[in-house]
């Protein structure tokens, strides 16, 4: 639809041309993992502040404790923050050691001993009714990588179990499970998670999707971040964002890595366009130490190379 240009008081057309709309907005989010030295009501707060469309919320236990005792209780204030705030969730669930504090991201779903891949699951369980209770966009996970004396046949077998119920569960719950590929895991590449759908049936999208990280993209895809989001898209629930070099699996403030940002940002308005619903959430989980301030300075980065500028609201009590 055209838009009709308004007169002027005097009734003489403006000789400015009428403006365009501009490409659709990407709803921006920022992940906990990168506020951990905040109290998630107050990083709710300055994300809210700062004008982030929604989090990444990490299940950790400084940050909606996933073992801790009443969950259900904690998360229904959660959701009534996140609520008030007007912030959109999805729920993550990358902590390093909130399950074995001597090993980071252990167990995982491929540990060779029953009981410990079990464990995982039950967190994912859990990570589920939580992303559920809370409205949630998508329930994130990864594989782990493959342990020492397992070879990859058997690794994609204990993924494939280990991962059904999570499955299974999430589908039940209409909250889509997506899997990251995660540079040194088993399931590291684009590639690979298709090899997960066809291990699982090829299941419906609309239950099990893709987790993108646009910084995985450039360290360790054939193909650019951009049009690995475009290959991605019929799949995609989630998106993480950072800077990165090829290569090395450093997650990276924005301009401090080599990703070329215009064409990927693009690339996800293109993806925001065709309905996509999902956050694109700043990953930098080593950064705590300046959280909010490289809160700031990120949305400033995405907003200005999407051609957008950077909102803010009042502050929030």
């Amino acid at each position: 639809m055209s838009a009709t240009p308004r007169a002027t008081p005097s009734s003489t057309p403006s000789s400015t041309p009428s403006s365009t709309p501009g490409p659709p907005a990407i709803r921006l989010g920022y992940g906990t993992n990168g506020l951990t030295d905040l109290r998630l009501d107050d990083a709710l707060a300055v994300l809210a502040d700062l004008g982030y469309d929604g989090v990444g919320l990490t299940l950790d236990h400084m940050h909606l404790d996933p073992l801790a005792p009443e969950l259900p209780t904690r998360t229904a204030q959660v959701a009534r923050r996140l609520d008030a705030l007007g912030l959109g969730v999805t729920v993550e669930t990358g902590a390093r050691y909130v399950l074995d504090p001597r090993r980071k991201h252990g167990p995982s779903l491929l540990d060779p001993d029953p009981e410990a891949r079990a464990a995982r699951v039950h967190l994912l369980l859990r990570a589920v009714r939580v992303a559920a209770d809370l409205g949630a966009h998508a329930v994130h996970c990864f594989s782990g990588i493959t342990p020492d004396g397992t070879t990859d046949e058997t690794a994609w077998k204990r993924l494939a179990e280990s991962i059904t119920p999570v499955l299974e569960a999430a589908a039940a719950a209409r909250v889509p499970l997506a899997v990251e590929p995660e540079p040194g895991h088993l399931l590291a590449t684009l590639d690979d998670f298709h090899t997960l759908r066809s291990l699982l049936g090829d299941p419906d999208p609309r239950h099990l999707g893709l987790t993108l990280d646009i910084g995985h993209c450039q360290c360790l895809e054939a193909a650019s971040p951009a049009d690995c989001v475009r290959a991605a898209a019929p799949w995609l629930h989630h998106v993480q964002i950072e800077d990165m070099r090829r290569g090395v699996h450093e997650h990276l403030p924005f301009g401090d890595g080599e990703i070329d940002f215009p064409p990927v940002l693009a690339a996800l308005a293109e993806l925001t366009a065709a309905g996509y619903p999902g956050l694109t959430v700043v990953e930098l989980p080593r950064h705590s130490h300046a959280g909010p301030e490289l809160a700031r300075s990120s949305l400033a980065f995405l907003r200005g190379h999407s051609g957008r500028p950077t909102p803010s609201r009042e502050p929030t009590c």
